[in-house]
């Protein structure tokens, strides 16, 4: 009799944690179902660009560049004939990045018409036999005497050292507009696309230093949202976005479901997240790094044509084919306008032509592309950002990194994209990987180049 009872104990006791077991797998899926459409929708439309804009192949991109936390536990598949990319969570949520020649891979949703958007930047690729970088010939083979490629060398091994941590896939070294370095893994070379992430940022606001340069805008004109002129963000100026520092609400967290992660991977008009968001300060009072004021001033440079298809063809006619950059791609979203807040994919080689245009103040080959003082501009620390940031671009202002030089300024990306512009050395350093600090010492791989020239 004992045994029975002990026996039905027992079972009611197991049934009682199988239950509650279940009652917690459920509140964990529903708390955590919707990052589910992120983690899918960034796998996706990460491999969807890395196939079709970069041609990586799909294996690659799954085991390394979707290797991240949460992000590994996605299955994507490639479509050649859609030239598409799928993902999907244990086989839920599934989502669906496509290819659109000539404006890169998008998310699509229900509000995505394949025949809406039919219209394609037209680019400007004329080759010429000027050496690089200022051309596409090949770059010059001399060896400057001034420079130490004992400590060079020295800094790439430092680079390239643990390679399961610093996850460093590129580094290539100008000096005084000569290539003077250069180094990839295998799967990369100087031809390959390499997503910047929020280099792109910095791209996107020298598009507004050329048409200030052109005498179109200015940079204290109020921005142009008709939905702020009665309103306190009627003060709002394209400098205080530029300079992130508008007073708007915005949450910059990848870790979850925040502003940008709904951005990136929900929204079909990137530039309205940041226009509807509220004023918590006054301008100038707080400064908030915002992709989505980014994608904002996507939308106005839009506004600065009177068609779609200028808007297009601006970036590339005015700066990227004009210096070169003729692998440089700029994704768009569904709505057609370019993410300026993440998504520019080009070569080590084309991104460190970009930093060489603003270490040379906007000349290229004679011709002035942005006034020379817009390079003053940019590097002026914005208030309550500790020196650490300019207009879109960042800064040493106040010596983060101690053995660097003050007057460096830099194009960021996520996992550690850089372009480091050093005047006073005449440097432009270009670095990519998967892996940012701690895990890759910036201040040590710099200052070994800083010690290499005069």
């Amino acid at each position: 009799m004992q045994k029975v009872t002990n026996t039905s104990y027992t079972m009611k006791l197991l049934k009682r944690v199988l239950l509650l077991l279940l009652v917690v797998i459920g509140v964990v899926v529903y708390l955590n179902y919707p990052k589910l459409n992120i983690i899918s929708g960034y796998a996706a439309k990460n491999v969807a660009s890395g196939v079709y804009v970069a041609d990586r192949s799909a294996a690659s991109m799954n085991q390394y560049d979707n290797s991240a936390p949460l992000i590994e536990i996605a299955s994507t598949e490639v479509n050649k004939n859609e030239e598409s990319a799928s993902s999907t969570v244990y086989g839920l949520m599934k989502r669906t990045a496509v290819y659109r020649d000539g404006l890169g891979a998008v998310l699509i949703n229900d509000d995505y018409d394949p025949q809406a958007l039919t219209i394609r930047p037209e680019r400007n690729q004329t080759p010429d036999t000027i050496p690089y970088p200022y051309g596409q010939a090949a770059p010059l083979d001399t060896i400057l005497p001034e420079v130490d490629m004992d400590q060079i060398n020295k800094a790439m091994a430092m680079a390239f050292s643990e390679p399961e941590t610093q996850k460093t896939r590129t580094l290539l070294i100008l000096y005084k507009g000569q290539l003077i370095a250069e180094r990839y893994i295998n799967g990369f070379d100087k031809d390959t696309p390499i997503l910047g992430w929020s280099m792109t940022k910095s791209v996107l606001a020298t598009c507004y230093g050329i048409l200030e340069h052109q005498g179109k805008l200015e940079m204290d004109w109020p921005a142009p949202i008709p939905e702020w002129k009665d309103d306190e963000r009627k003060n709002i100026t394209l400098n205080h976005l530029l300079r992130m520092q508008s007073g708007l609400e915005w949450e910059e967290d990848y870790s979850g479901i925040s502003d940008v992660t709904r951005m990136l991977f929900l929204d079909s008009d990137m530039t309205q997240a940041q226009r509807d968001k509220k004023a918590i300060a006054k301008p100038t009072e707080v400064w908030n790094y915002s992709s989505g004021t980014t994608n904002l001033l996507s939308g106005i440079l839009r506004q600065q044509f009177r068609s779609h298809q200028e808007y297009l063809d601006f970036p590339y006619s005015a700066l990227i084919d004009k210096i070169g950059m003729y692998s440089m791609v700029l994704e768009a979203d569904i709505a057609g306008n370019y993410v300026g807040s993440s998504y520019a994919w080009a070569s080590t080689r084309d991104w460190a032509r970009f930093g060489q245009l603003h270490l040379d103040k906007g000349n290229w080959n004679g011709e002035q592309l942005f006034d020379s003082t817009w390079v003053d501009y940019i590097t002026k620390p914005t208030i309550n950002s500790d020196g650490t940031y300019g207009a879109h671009f960042w800064l040493n202002a106040e010596g983060k990194y101690p053995d660097v030089p003050r007057d460096m300024f830099s194009c960021n990306g996520f996992e550690g994209q850089h372009v480091f512009m050093i005047p006073s050395k005449d440097l432009v350093v270009v670095r990519t990987g998967l892996a940012e600090e701690p895990y890759f010492d910036v201040n040590g791989v710099l200052s070994n180049i800083v010690k290499a020239v005069p």
